[in-house]
């Protein structure tokens, strides 16, 4: 039972993290939104907040993985169990959808206000700046992933590293590890710094879940989910969470 309430807890706290997180996409870039043309720091530091709201709630329960590279890369240093990462990454998916869900409920009047079709697959999920390069897209997403896990699984080196749980399991390294201050933070300066290029996706949760969301929901004049490009946000920050856990692994 204890570990069914961490995975409803990752749930939640990635619902949340996509519902204020696609939901400050939504506000500054839909027409008659009262936020329209707040810009990229707006948005950067509402995904920041996002992500420290997630960790709020989830970080105590579940660590606050609220993403599967996260998960994964954890498992992979030996940071927790690799039975418990299908359980985090279905919650995790499942509450980006949901949250995603929830944006476009929010907004519709916003939705159905606007004519631009990239406009609103935006608020759902990233597309490049400039397309026909994704090799190179891929490795911004692998860099920018790179260097979250890496300073998430640094953090909890030594004193960091948090009190085995009841099955003797490092199972709360996550972005909760950080505290929710500094990942606050580290998210805002990886959006202001290396998020130019294609958006910052470094979470399948936050582009796969909602980008099947723009999908499947009836949404006004919307064009197609950009399916073509969609592996570069999954890839690449599989790849470069990957990286970092052999990283961690090489120096720790």
């Amino acid at each position: 039972m204890e570990m069914y309430i961490k995975y409803i807890f990752e749930f939640i706290g990635t619902m949340v993290l996509i519902l204020l997180g696609d939901g400050v996409c939504a506000a500054t870039g839909l027409e008659r939104s009262k936020a329209k043309g707040g810009g990229w720091v707006v948005i950067a530091m509402g995904w920041g907040f996002a992500v420290m709201t997630g960790v709020f709630i989830s970080g105590s329960i579940s660590g606050a993985h609220l993403n599967p590279v996260v998960s994964i890369s954890c498992a992979l240093a030996g940071t927790m169990e690799w039975s418990a990462v299908p359980g985090y990454v279905i919650a995790q998916m499942l509450g980006g959808f949901v949250g995603a869900l929830l944006v476009w409920l929010f907004y519709k009047d916003h939705f159905d206000a606007t004519s631009d079709p990239d406009t609103k697959l935006g608020t759902f999920c990233t597309m490049p700046a400039i397309e026909g390069h994704k090799a190179r897209n891929f490795f911004c997403e692998a860099l920018a992933s790179w260097l979250l896990v890496f300073v998430i699984l640094v953090f909890g080196v030594d004193a960091n590293v948090p009190t085995l749980d009841a099955e003797g399991v490092h199972m709360h390294i996550g972005m909760g590890e950080l505290g929710a201050l500094p990942v606050t933070f580290l998210i805002m300066a990886i959006g202001m710094s290396l998020g130019g290029a294609t958006g910052y996706a470094i979470n399948p949760a936050r582009d796969l879940s909602p980008r099947i969301a723009h999908a499947i929901l009836p949404i006004k004049g919307k064009r197609d989910s950009g399916w073509g490009y969609s592996w570069v946000p999954v890839a690449g920050p599989l790849v470069g969470g990957i990286a970092a856990a052999l990283s961690y692994m090489l120096l720790f």
